[in-house]
């Protein structure tokens, strides 16, 4: 999952201080002068790249008369309500949401060729359709539609015009269904409020999987009824000794909620047999001699272990799965499982042997980090790879062999697509344990090929992680997450055929204004051709 050691978090004031270099706006700038939005963006010119383009005939243009025509369905009309709520403010339009009527933006579901996630958009003079098999089509459709119209239509205040679609059509479909990333809320705890803000980035690059790391050695960040001290004690510190914190099943519920209106599916991570002090120390029974240790909250690993010979080990870890899967409506339960150095590997086979059939029991597939291969992985089950280029040719094999005996993976290699590497060696944030990671390292690999000896076929998808040993604020948040999430995005969605370093920059230097127009600060690699201010 992550490492062999972490450097200490950097602190106070010079670190704040020290971010504020890395971000090219920590706040929404003023308005952009009208004449920059005049232009339709081409249908080429958006990230994930789309799987076909046809370009031709004049645009269509979003005026006061338009109206956004959809199917009289419930998920339709919500999707075509989210719509109106990101034009509305920006346009001062009033875009009614109605199911009669011609021309306008229309969203509509038809059997066809799309999948479970693709989409047809054509537009024209007369209007813009949005042809899908299912909701997520129409939905992932939207997020095209958002970046083919000028950036400042993600301002929250009304701007200048004119609001051009270019003419054409685009087919899209996702290589991958699994486009994951993943928020690690126990090393920091982030409210409802900063997670839906997580969220809402993901779905404009039309990721659909968020990993939430409840559980770790600094904090336990979920409510469990039937043992209320993993919450109130175990999650009452952080990183640092801050005061940390927890969600009650109903803000849970609210998260959930609210990324499945993205139609982003959640994949909750209760880490174990390691990486459990946390839980340890609120619970004196799950320790092999009886005895609590103290939190923790530091940023080494691997020193915590659950008492594999123990009962108790088996009731806890039995009731907090029946809970949390209760909570979750999602296919996935992660178990975690890496960087377990203190539980010795026959107990860690028997562990992870007695804990994949109670997530089975209660209706969930196991997801775990790659060294579950090491063990017996069930049938179905996902091991999620985060190793290194540089890692070991007998743990390479290991993974290899398991996806060749049914097991999926999903690829999050460490030195490519984690989000908490460090850019430079002069980055204030996060870590370098993994090598540094800049924007153009972060892209240019093959998901496909990238692991030797494993079929492509096992290949699941992508998850880009960022975990939070530095990460405190929402500005943090988007100085590491920003520009590399989007590349991340294309890894998991664009064919392989488009995947092209010198374009994508191109592409990807036009993604800018939109990040300033929606309050997203970032790092200004000097790997991408920004554009000027």
């Amino acid at each position: 999952m992550r490492q062999h050691h972490r450097t200490p978090r950097l602190l106070g004031t010079l670190l704040l201080v020290a971010v504020a270099g890395l971000s090219a706006t920590a706040a929404a700038p003023a308005a952009a002068p009208a004449a920059a939005a005049r232009t339709a963006t081409p249908l080429d010119r958006v990230v994930p790249a789309p799987a076909s383009v046809r370009p031709g005939g004049p645009p269509y243009e979003i005026t006061p008369a338009t109206r956004i025509r959809v199917d009289d369905s419930g998920a339709v009309r919500r999707i075509g309500g989210y719509l109106a709520d990101v034009l509305r403010p920006s346009t001062g339009y009033p875009l009614p949401v109605i199911t009669h009527g011609t021309g306008g933006v229309r969203l509509r579901l038809e059997d066809g060729p799309y999948g479970a996630e693709g989409y047809r958009l054509d537009s024209g003079p007369q209007g813009v359709t949005l042809t899908a098999r299912e909701p997520a089509g129409l939905f992932h459709g939207v997020q095209t539609l958002r970046q083919l119209l000028p950036p400042a239509v993600e301002r929250k205040t009304v701007q200048h015009g004119p609001w051009p679609v270019a003419g054409g059509t685009l087919t899209d479909s996702p290589r991958y269904a699994y486009r994951g990333a993943m928020l690690d809320v126990a090393r920091h705890f982030f409210t409802v409020a900063q997670v839906k803000r997580f969220v809402d980035a993901l779905a404009l690059y039309k990721i659909d999987e968020l990993h939430l790391h409840l559980s770790d050695d600094q904090g336990w960040r979920i409510a469990v009824d039937s043992w209320p001290r993993l919450a109130a004690y175990g999650g009452s510190t952080e990183v640092g000794g801050g005061k940390g914190g927890s969600y009650t099943k109903a803000d849970y519920r609210e998260i959930v909620r609210y990324a499945a209106s993205r139609y982003v599916e959640v994949v909750p991570e209760i880490d174990m047999p390691g990486h459990t002090n946390a839980a340890l120390a609120s619970y004196a029974d799950l320790n092999c001699n009886g005895t609590a240790p103290p939190l923790y909250t530091g940023t080494d690993v691997g020193f915590s272990s659950l008492c594999v010979p123990k009962q108790v080990t088996y009731d806890f870890v039995d009731d907090v799965i029946r809970e949390l899967a209760a909570l979750t409506p999602g296919r996935y339960l992660h178990i975690g499982g890496d960087e377990a150095h203190s539980t010795r590997h026959d107990d860690y086979v028997k562990f992870m042997d007695r804990v994949q059939p109670i997530v089975e029991r209660y209706g969930k597939t196991v997801i775990g980090w790659h060294q579950l291969t090491g063990a017996h992985p069930v049938k179905g089950a996902l091991a999620q790879y985060w190793g290194l280029d540089s890692t070991g040719a007998a743990e390479k094999a290991q993974v290899a062999e398991a996806a060749r005996n049914g097991t999926r993976l999903i690829l999050s290699p460490a030195d490519r697509i984690y989000l908490d590497m460090k850019y430079t060696a002069d980055t204030p944030l996060g870590q370098d344990w993994a090598g540094l990671v800049e924007v153009r390292r972060s892209y240019d690999w093959d998901p496909g090929a990238y692991l030797l000896g494993a079929p492509a076929s096992a290949i699941a998808g992508v998850e880009a992680p960022l975990w939070s040993e530095t990460i405190v604020t929402d500005h943090d948040i988007d100085c590491m997450t920003f520009p590399r999430l989007p590349g991340a995005a294309e890894l998991g969605w664009s064919p392989a055929a488009a995947h092209d370093w010198d374009t994508y920059r191109v592409r990807l230097a036009a993604q800018a204004p939109r990040w300033d127009a929606l309050g997203i600060a970032y790092y200004r690699s000097p790997q991408v051709p920004w554009p000027a201010r």
